[in-house]
C-alpha cells in the first residue's frame, strides 16, 4: 500500500492503492457482500470505479504543474462474476497515448490468479 492521502471514494468503497509510476497504477480490493446488487455478486460499478480510478490515477501521473484532467470515456467490459469467493482483485491502469489535450488509458482487473475479469478503456481531457 502506498502511504499517501487516501481519496474519499476510495474509503467508501474500500479499495486501496497500491502502486503508482509515471503512466501507471494500481487498486486493490477485497470484495465483500456489502459491495454486491440485488442478485448477489459485485456490483458492475464497482468494477467500473476500481478501473476508472486505476485508468484516471495513471493519466494523472503524467500531469505537469498546474494541469489537471477529467475523464471524457469510459467504457468497460465485464468478463466474469465477481464475489467474496473471488477474493482480492487488481485494477492496473495504463496510460496508451498522453497528447497536449487528450490522453487515453486501459485497464484490466484481474483476480489474484491473474484471471480476467474486466477490461477498460478511458479518454481523458488535459486541461
Amino acid at each position: 500500500m502506498i502511504d499517501i492521502p487516501v481519496a474519499p471514494i476510495a474509503e467508501l468503497v474500500g479499495f486501496d492503492l497500491v502502486e503508482l509510476g509515471e503512466g501507471r497504477a494500481s487498486f486493490e480490493l477485497d470484495p465483500g457482500e456489502r459491495h454486491y446488487n440485488p442478485l448477489g455478486t459485485v456490483h458492475g460499478g464497482i468494477a467500473a470505479t476500481l478501473l476508472d480510478s486505476a485508468m484516471g490515477c495513471a493519466v494523472h501521473t503524467t500531469l505537469g504543474e498546474g494541469e489537471a484532467y477529467t475523464t471524457l470515456e469510459l467504457k468497460v467490459n465485464f468478463v466474469r462474476a465477481i464475489t467474496e469467493a473471488t477474493g482480492r482483485v487488481v485494477a492496473t491502469g495504463s496510460v496508451i497515448h498522453r497528447g497536449g489535450r487528450v490522453a487515453t488509458a486501459e485497464a484490466r482487473l484481474t483476480d489474484e490468479d491473474g484471471r480476467l475479469l474486466a477490461h477498460a478503456t478511458s479518454t481523458c481531457l488535459i486541461m
